[in-house]
């Protein structure tokens, strides 16, 4: 997760996939990102690094454990001042809470579904 906590900055992105080890393994021959395993308990996620600085900028994650519910694809985290009141406002605003707050990183984070049907997580450092 970025050190950034800038309200409204997108602070990570990562994808959950059934086949995260394939993913993660296009990812560093097509990109030459490093990786970096994340463990998940009985199986490991990944952080994958620039290989210049080795700077975490994404995450590859398999569609298991925490991370079953989730949809496929690309998922943007964007930085909220309190995820709880955002998780409510977007409920007032027409859209879903699809994971409830919960730990992460340090912070807290949820996943919505926004009016139109896209996701996003919402992270509070």
């Amino acid at each position: 997760m970025s050190d950034d906590k800038q309200v409204g900055k997108i602070g990570w992105i990562d994808i959950t996939v059934d086949d995260a080890t394939g993913l993660r393994d296009f990812y560093k021959e097509v990109v030459g990102w490093q990786v970096d395993e994340v463990s998940m308990g009985d199986y490991s996620d990944y952080s994958m690094a620039m290989p210049a600085t080795s700077e975490a900028v994404t995450g590859i994650c398999h569609a298991r454990g925490s991370n079953a519910d989730l949809r496929g694809g690309w998922l943007i985290y964007i930085v909220v001042e309190d995820v709880h009141a955002s998780a409510a406002a977007c409920t007032a605003n027409g859209g879903k809470v699809i994971v409830e707050p919960r730990g992460l990183a340090g912070g807290q984070f949820c996943v919505i579904e926004d009016p139109s049907g896209a996701t996003a997580a919402l992270y509070q450092p």
